[in-house]
């Protein structure tokens, strides 16, 4: 999901809730503690300098109950951080706190809640790794060959 997406999403909800992958919720006295660009400047296997830019939102759950973020107020902060930070339409990923780490999410819209979907690792440089196309892992979202990577 970009920037303009979920400001779309966010002007037609009265409430803000995120689902993780598992289908529990993030509990609902959330914050949107950070809204931020993240770049990555990287080689991958087989030689090639890459870049990637990204948005980046953290969820923050506190035992503050009274205090919830409105669909409206995150419009501003995402607004206010277009401004400050010269943000384009960006793909989000979200950040939250898992069990032991801060887990990172893809972002999707479902059923009027934001669903936070899980990212997988894939080899870029596929043609240039050395790894035989039937020892390649198999993924959902990209299969060798496809003409989607």
């Amino acid at each position: 999901m970009t920037l303009s997406e979920i400001k779309k999403h966010l002007t037609n909800l009265e409430t803000i809730s995120f689902t993780l992958p598992d289908g529990s919720l993030v509990p609902s006295h959330f914050h949107v503690t950070e809204v931020g660009k993240t770049t990555k400047h990287f080689i991958d296997c087989g030689g090639t300098v890459r870049q990637e830019k990204k948005v980046n939102f953290q969820l923050w759950n506190a035992n503050d109950y009274d205090h919830r973020l409105h669909p409206e107020k995150l419009v501003k902060i995402i607004e206010l951080s277009e401004d400050i930070f010269n943000l384009d339409n960006l793909e989000i990923e979200v950040e939250f706190q898992g069990e032991y780490t801060i887990q990172k999410f893809g972002l999707g819209f479902e059923n009027n809640s934001f669903q936070l979907t899980s990212l997988i690792t894939d080899c870029l440089a596929k043609d240039k790794c050395g790894i035989p196309t039937e020892q390649l892992p198999k993924t959902e979202t990209c299969a060798p060959g496809s003409g989607c990577c």
